[in-house]
């Protein structure tokens, strides 16, 4: 099946206008990368000890301490001590309220300046969790946002937010206002990269949309790497929150030549504007178009019915609309099947991805090693997904990572604590399997949802996304605590799960992207079971007939 729009965008190619799109937004893609695990070196988990220096001279029942003596109490905790009053003979508890902080690895932290210790530990893994809460919020409200008033906008508005409240994050003087910002940058999070991936994949030629859809997320694994040199050269985070942030005013002047999609502004009826950004690109490209009449015959040829009426409605009918506009990726059987298993893919994807990702103080004595062997192995992860989902399909090759990174993370949760190579080395396949899953996904779920609830399909997956994100942190923290090896199983059984669910979904290589909703309802019946096998099968029957 062949989409004319898709043969407009053939047409056009490849030249200036889209290298201008394309390596601007993967730049973009590289910034949201520093925030989002910054927690491991701005927010992580220290040796400290009660500061007895501050506690001489404090008060007990009025009266100073004069000589008293000042211990730890049972179990070495520095969150307690023992005071014994010479006056009184006895030895009561109390508790801790100043710390000497480990320094040998970071010079300062939010850990050791707001003192996330003894009752505030919680605090720490809400440093990341807060930015996952606020992509939790971002991410249907870019949807809704991109659908209704295009790509472009919150590329731009999206960009210049992001980079803005992240510089001025290393100055604000409290807690609450860093957790806030941090929030705020979740929430501008999705229009950086959701709106411009979106935007990337609806501008490239149709032949590199399978490589361009893997390799667009290479700069994320670039900043990973990035930010464990950083982190190990500047050990003060706020030195370190700055020095992450101003890079991203490199940007700025490539966003004012990027144009908006011309397949979204095809589908929004926005026929005219549709055809100058066609024209520019032809001309950035150095190819000819066909005539200006039978590029209109197209764009209205292809328009979806329900935006041919724009008539003014009453605010019933709005509201009315407003409603099935949020139900509409569950409406038909095969956007509902799409959308439920997208759904728990994309929350076990981030889960078990950042549960990895953020766990270097666990699982490696180097937190800066780990962050850069981290990011390494998605390097080959991102590469050598394309040619696997160019050979193989999206959803054979998102089973076989799942079982690969189940099967890891089993192996990890096994091992005893003595072989710490083999800890980071388990560790970091699971990390490197889930990371091609994940690419693929991203990739699968933009063709696997039609151009007019795209953007919609893909905010809402990542905002149920965020809940896996958010839970990390504490699965990490928190159940790992209490059983050190009960983290890796539970990622290992929710990414084997996942393997199983995925195998419900058709397969997307060789299809074109579907522009409307009844578009995807209307394929045939024999394109849809021939989807349901994976492509290295279908093949090899091929090959046998």
């Amino acid at each position: 099946m062949s989409s004319k729009l898709d043969d407009l965008l053939t047409h056009i190619g490849t030249g200036a206008w889209s290298y201008l799109h394309t390596v601007t937004l993967a730049y973009s893609f590289s910034l949201p990368a520093y925030q989002a695990l910054a927690g491991a070196f701005i927010a992580p988990k220290l040796e400290f000890s009660c500061q007895h220096a501050d506690l001489r001279g404090a008060s007990l029942t009025g009266g100073r301490l004069g000589d008293s003596a000042l211990t730890n109490v049972t179990g070495g905790s520095q969150c307690f001590y023992a005071e014994h009053n010479s006056s009184t003979g006895t030895v009561e508890e109390r508790k801790c309220t100043a710390w000497d902080f480990d320094n040998s690895t970071f010079t300062s932290t939010v850990t050791s300046e707001f003192g996330l210790v003894c009752g505030r530990e919680y605090l720490r893994a809400m440093y990341t969790s807060m930015y996952m809460f606020g992509i939790f919020f971002g991410a249907p409200a870019n949807g809704f946002l991109a659908d209704k008033y295009g790509r472009k906008p919150l590329v731009v508005l999206g960009g210049l937010a992001y980079v803005v409240v992240a510089v001025l994050s290393a100055w604000l003087p409290n807690l609450s206002a860093i957790l806030m910002a941090r929030f705020v940058l979740g929430v501008v999070h999705p229009l950086v990269t959701n709106s411009g991936y979106i935007l990337a994949i609806e501008v490239s030629e149709p032949r590199l949309r399978t490589a361009l859809g893997i390799t667009l997320y290479l700069p994320w694994a670039l900043g990973a790497m990035a930010l464990g040199g950083l982190a190990y050269l500047l050990r003060d985070w706020r030195v370190l929150q700055l020095a992450m942030s101003v890079i991203g005013l490199v940007m700025f002047p490539a966003l004012w030549f990027m144009e908006e999609s011309p397949r979204w502004l095809m589908v929004a009826g926005n026929h005219e504007r549709s055809l100058k950004v066609l024209k520019k690109a032809a001309k950035w490209n150095k190819v000819s178009l066909p005539p200006q009449n039978e590029l209109l015959a197209l764009m209205k040829e292809e328009l979806p019915p329900s935006k041919s009426d724009t008539s003014a409605r009453d605010i019933k009918a709005i509201l009315k609309s407003s409603l099935m506009s949020g139900l509409i990726l569950f409406r038909t059987p095969k956007l509902r099947l799409i959308t439920t298993v997208m759904y728990w893919d994309y929350l076990v994807l981030a889960m078990v991805y950042y549960g990895l990702s953020l766990s270097g103080g666990n699982l490696s004595s180097d937190p800066f090693v780990y962050m850069v062997l981290s990011g390494l192995m998605e390097v080959p992860a991102y590469t050598l997904a394309f040619p696997v989902v160019y050979r193989f399909g999206r959803r054979g090759p998102t089973v076989l990572c799942c079982l690969l990174c189940g099967l890891a993370l089993f192996v990890l949760a096994a091992v005893p604590a003595d072989y710490s190579w083999l800890i980071v080395t388990m560790a970091l396949l699971g990390k490197m399997a889930i990371t091609v899953a994940f690419q693929i996904a991203i990739l699968y779920s933009s063709e696997l949802f039609p151009t007019e609830v795209r953007s919609r399909g893909l905010g809402t997956c990542f905002m149920l996304s965020r809940i896996g994100s958010i839970s990390s942190p504490f699965i990490t923290d928190f159940l790992g605590s209490l059983i050190s090896w009960a983290p890796s199983v539970v990622f290992g059984a929710a990414s084997l799960a996942m393997g199983l669910a995925t195998m419900a979904l058709p397969e997307t290589l060789g299809m074109a992207l579907p522009d409307t909703v009844a578009d995807l309802e209307e394929r045939g019946r024999s394109d849809s079971k021939r989807s349901f096998l994976p492509s290295f099968l279908k093949k090899s029957k091929q090959e046998g007939n």
